[in-house]
């Protein structure tokens, strides 16, 4: 049995002066980075979620949704963040590509679970954004799933739409059993 890397939604629109800002969004690229590479040098998968809307989502705040538009296909705000180390055996994932369907989790409609056991995994490390939306529903996935799961404490950040919600999601993600742990650590392990 291997790990397995899943970074999540690490896009322009998520930083700093994009559409939907995660407060310290770009501090997660260069943490999100050594894992790549580091999963890379030991030939270990490596997945990428993107969020890649059409431009009447239902996400969007004109189709009822919460947020402003973000991360539409064909826009420089869907693009991974310009330092966003991109290995090219990595898988990209897109997600959230119908207008009618909201899908915050990385495991929504991708394959990713048969994939992941397919490639005989049974542990996956999560990094990205955001940690009370996307990655918090990646990981709960990936828990349900039946997989272990190890976040990266330094390599995620939260919208915190409502003050708090990123500790929230921490402690839900802790309590249904991921285990988080620092990039130092996870280095080690890998």
């Amino acid at each position: 049995m291997k790990t397995a890397l899943l970074i999540v939604d690490i896009q322009r629109d998520f930083c700093p002066g994009g559409a939907l800002t995660v407060s310290g969004g770009d501090q997660v690229v260069e943490p999100a980075n050594q894992l790549l590479r580091r999963f890379e040098e030991r030939r270990l998968p490596i997945y990428l979620t993107r969020d890649w809307h059409p431009p009447n989502h239902c996400s969007f705040r004109e189709s009822g949704g919460p947020w402003p538009p973000h991360c539409v296909v064909g826009t420089p705000g869907a693009a991974f963040h310009p330092a966003l180390y991109v290995p090219a055996a990595a898988t990209i994932l897109s997600k959230a590509t119908r207008a009618d369907q909201e899908a915050y989790s990385g495991f929504d409609a991708s394959g990713l679970a048969e994939r992941l056991n397919a490639s005989s995994v049974d542990h996956v490390v999560v990094a990205g954004l955001a940690t009370d939306y996307c990655v918090k529903a990646s990981v709960l996935d990936a828990l349900a799933a039946g997989f272990r799961v190890t976040v990266l404490s330094d390599g995620i950040r939260a919208v915190d739409a409502q003050p708090g919600d990123g500790a929230k999601a921490i402690q839900e993600m802790r309590h249904c059993g991921a285990r988080f742990a620092k990039l130092d650590d996870v280095l080690k392990q890998v």
